[in-house]
């Protein structure tokens, strides 16, 4: 028997969660079941929980520093769990991985620099780039299928036009893409001969499933690490989001050290102290929780899937690769613009994510990473909702 209940059912509301809390302002009623922002409804792991309890039980919490045991806990994870081999001196921080986008950006472009993204992707990418000045260019990817894949014509013509960077979603969200080293190689290759930066948003890299490994793009080469930015954070993999912490891996020295002058000069470079604690517990202590929670969450996925294509509701979805997030189809059920994420939010009674702020109009975002009986609830508020439409 598991001894991690994933099934339980732990009360958020009231907490100040925003996929709970926030329901009214973000879809105008409380009266709904929120499966959007991605964060899990799971305790963390036990050792983690622990870890917090006890230093929030010191009870002063002033500047904190960055121990030997955090650098070394985050080493020795990428090399456990993604057979990276990473140094000390490569590893810098920030609040949060979009944060880090936001540093890079300033730190390698300059106001009018064009910056490639390939929606749909994760909204923060676009603001990201926008807010900062930078002009946008998309490279969108090609569905064969169901299956999303890069259109590698496509993209050597945009990095040809004088793209300066490419913020790379790998594992992708939303479309829940496990790059295989093929792809990225061929895309590592392109950047080399067009000099575009990568940095690589890995958020995800820990929440593969089965039969499919995340490879990090800097450990390819040391041709592709010394053009890459890495970002990387427990928040996903272990529920703690909110503790802000997140870090990013860059081995090429002269960029290592403009990256370190924008953290410096934006004075972000401090870690929140629980953020520290939760990030070395997590990382010595919370693989067993992990490998029990990838487990739970497949079985969500597959259990998603076989209900859609089952119950014939419509809507079609390819089984994602990897994280907990669900892209799904809406286009047969013939809603436009506004109306689709009205109708899911009015009439199903479910918070989803709009698609078009990802970049593709018609599809939905689902957060799967909910117990069971949560699950099961809003598909069949979907499948009712639907039958009535």
């Amino acid at each position: 028997m598991d001894k991690f209940d994933f099934d339980q059912i732990i009360e958020r509301q009231g907490t100040g969660a925003e996929k709970w809390d926030g329901r009214e302002n973000i879809f105008g009623s409380e009266d709904l079941l929120p499966m959007w922002v991605a964060d899990m409804d799971f305790a963390s792991p036990p050792e983690v929980v622990t870890a917090l309890t006890a230093r929030a039980a010191h009870g002063i919490y002033g500047y904190p520093l960055r121990g030997d045991g955090f650098y070394q806990a985050a080493i020795d994870w990428l090399k456990r769990r993604h057979g990276w081999n990473v140094n000390r001196d490569w590893i810098n921080s920030a609040p949060g991985v979009v944060s880090a986008i936001s540093i890079a950006l300033q730190a390698f472009t300059s106001p009018g620099d064009k910056v490639l993204i390939q929606p749909p992707v994760y909204p923060g990418f676009f603001s990201a780039v926008q807010k900062s000045g930078r002009n946008l260019v998309l490279n969108p990817l090609r569905q064969e299928g169901r299956r999303y894949v890069i259109d590698f014509a496509d993209l050597e013509a945009k990095l040809a036009s004088g793209v300066k960077l490419f913020v790379l979603c790998s594992p992708h969200n939303p479309v829940g893409r496990v790059w295989t080293k093929e792809e990225l190689v061929t895309l590592g290759e392109l950047c080399l001969k067009h000099g575009t930066l990568v940095v690589a948003d890995e958020i995800h890299s820990d929440l593969v499933f089965l039969r499919k490994r995340h490879i990090p793009f800097a450990s390819l080469s040391p041709e592709f690490a010394a053009i890459a930015v890495t970002c990387v954070s427990p928040s996903k993999t272990f529920n703690v989001a909110g503790l802000a912490t997140a870090l990013t891996v860059i081995a090429e020295s002269r960029m290592r050290a403009r990256y370190e002058s924008v953290l410096k000069a934006m004075h972000v470079e401090e870690c929140n102290i629980f953020g520290i604690t939760a990030l070395e517990a997590a990382y010595r202590h919370g693989e067993a929780w992990l490998d029990s929670l990838l487990i739970y969450l497949e079985t969500n996925a597959d259990f998603l899937v076989s209900f859609l294509r089952q119950r014939n509701c419509g809507i079609e979805v390819e089984k994602p690769e990897a994280t907990y997030l669900a892209w799904l189809d809406c286009r047969s059920l013939g809603l436009k613009g506004a109306n689709l994420p009205e109708f899911f939010a009015s009439k199903a009674k479910v918070g989803l994510s709009d698609g078009r702020r990802f970049g593709e109009q018609g599809f939905m975002r689902l957060n799967f990473a909910c117990p069971r009986a949560l699950l099961e609830e809003g598909l069949e508020r979907i499948e009712a909702a639907i039958k009535l439409k």
